[in-house]
């Protein structure tokens, strides 16, 4: 293909593999890991490519926990995703690209932090739909839509967390993607992109389901902080040195 070369297709499919398999075992990690690595390796594979792929895994997740969704009040959060991901669609316009690799590190750098303090706030319809906001702005910048509507729902058990996160990422994705196509941030390169990245999301899925019970969770999930806080830290130097 004309717009990626072998070598930089191979290391994204690499990144996208490790993002999957991560959500897929310990909830979260494809956007956070494989935003900013994808970012240092081809800026036109985020955010429309990650999206995509997100909505992929969300998708199986969902799939396989469906029998625990509760979706009450959701749909206040993904009211907020459209002028969310309009103010996030405007920022992909209008900032130079070091700029933007400043925001998605700064964004992974909050994704970070709020996964280790586990902070948490009421759930009502207010607090929904300004998380629904912060969360399209994040989404469409970076495709990491999530924490904030992590903190909300971090009083369910594991399943209902997973099951009630990958039903607001599959609506919440088709609306971010629909407002990047109105304000013409989505290419066909894109899509072919994010075809070609497929396979690895079904991969990282599938090899997850057959390890999930060897796998000590907790180191995981650390493990995937740390490489999060490097990769962020990079992307920073590699901003701030093009600025």
């Amino acid at each position: 293909m004309p717009f990626i070369d072998p070598t930089t297709l191979i290391l994204a499919s690499l990144i996208i593999f490790c993002g999957a398999l991560t959500q897929s075992l310990i909830g979260f990690g494809l956007a956070v890991v494989a935003s900013p690595l994808l970012y240092i390796v081809d800026p036109q594979l985020v955010p429309v490519p990650v999206i995509v792929m997100g909505f992929a895994i969300s998708l199986m997740t969902l799939f396989r926990e469906r029998s625990h969704l509760e979706f009450n009040g959701l749909q206040y959060a993904l009211l907020g995703r459209v002028p969310g991901g309009f103010l996030g669609a405007s920022l992909l316009l209008l900032a130079p690209q070091p700029i933007l690799g400043l925001a998605i590190a700064g964004i992974v750098f909050t994704a970070v932090l709020l996964s280790i303090f586990k902070l948490s706030a009421p759930v009502n319809r207010i607090t929904l739909f300004i998380a629904g906001i912060v969360s399209g702005i994040f989404g469409n910048i970076a495709a990491i839509g999530g924490p904030p509507m992590a903190i909300l729902l971090a009083g369910k058990d594991a399943s209902q967390f997973r099951a009630a996160l990958s039903a607001f990422f599959i609506f919440s994705s088709m609306i971010a993607l629909a407002i990047l196509a109105i304000v013409g941030l989505v290419e066909v390169k894109h899509i072919w992109l994010s075809l070609m990245l497929l396979p690895s999301v079904l991969a990282g899925y599938m090899i997850a389901g057959r390890i999930v019970g060897k796998v000590d969770k907790d180191k995981t999930r650390k493990a995937t902080l740390i490489l999060c806080t490097l990769s962020a830290l990079l992307l920073t130097v590699k901003s701030l040195n093009q600025i």
